[in-house]
């Protein structure tokens, strides 16, 4: 009985019993990362190939919705919102359905991408966009189904789909002239709030020079004087300089403002530091 359970015991852990079998997929994955002026485009796809087949209007019918490509849902995400043939298309990922045409595609930008192919029942809610672009020839055939992004600009671009003798383009605009010019503002009217928060509070933690800090929370507090953490870090920066008056006068400030926002952490804290220095 002790040597069949020792053989039933190599024979569990012997590699071959381990194996798995590895085989190309049929319709290789493909993800695509782009920039188009300051906002990122990503596309994920699957791409199935010819292999002598004729495509449109055939293997893909003319007028049938079609779930552009193979596999799991093709998808286009935006990191900012973006135009769409006249529409404002919110940052988010969508699926890409279309329906081809000999000389036309309708382009569907669809906000559920939870299909395996094309959605059970269509929800016209969630177009978020459907653009109706003409088909261009190609001089050559693209043997493998193909998305790009291409004709970039600071703008906007095009989304790009090949596949045997057809590309069709769907043209995008992006926010960057309104991204830029916040940016700019933001940079020309100096560091924010926030910014001289966490410039204090580091050189507070690190024992650098607390004078710095002192300069910088009392100008973050300055711009922002319902951030009741910002108050607490001050107290705790004048505390540590050895003004227990003013540490005193802004854990007050930051308790009043905890207190107003229901923040029971901050209320606990800044009590806790009043009695310590004799205040409550």
């Amino acid at each position: 009985m002790r040597k069949i359970i020792l053989f039933l015991f190599a024979l569990a852990l012997a590699p071959w019993g381990q194996a798995q079998i590895q085989t190309p997929a049929p319709s290789p994955a493909s993800t695509l990362n782009q920039m188009v002026g300051l906002t990122e485009v990503t596309v994920t796809y699957s791409r199935p190939s010819m292999r002598g087949r004729t495509v449109f209007g055939d293997l893909v019918p003319y007028g049938t919705l079609w779930r552009t490509g193979a596999n799991a849902n093709s998808t286009v995400s935006f990191s900012d919102p973006v135009t769409i043939a006249g529409n404002e298309v919110k940052a988010d990922t969508y699926a890409i359905f279309t329906k081809p045409g000999a000389d036309a595609w309708e382009v569907y930008f669809y906000s559920d991408t939870n299909n395996w192919g094309t959605p059970a029942e269509w929800d016209e809610s969630k177009v978020a966009a459907m653009a109706s672009v003409p088909v261009k020839k190609t001089p050559w055939p693209v043997e493998t189904f193909t998305m790009t992004v291409d004709d970039l600009t600071n703008n906007g671009a095009t989304l790009s789909i090949h596949w045997e003798n057809t590309t069709v383009q769907v043209p995008f605009e992006v926010p960057t002239k309104a991204k830029a010019m916040k940016s700019i503002e933001t940079a020309m009217g100096g560091p924010s709030g926030n910014d001289y928060f966490s410039a204090a509070s580091y050189y507070y933690q690190e024992g650098l020079d607390l004078s710095k800090a002192k300069e910088w929370v009392d100008k973050a507090v300055a711009m922002n004087p319902d951030a009741f953490w910002m108050a607490r870090q001050q107290s705790l920066i004048y505390a540590k300089m050895g003004d227990r008056k003013g540490a005193i006068e802004a854990a007050k400030k930051s308790l009043a403002a905890a207190q107003k926002a229901g923040n029971a952490d901050y209320v606990k804290m800044n009590q806790d530091s009043l009695k310590e220095w004799g205040a409550m």
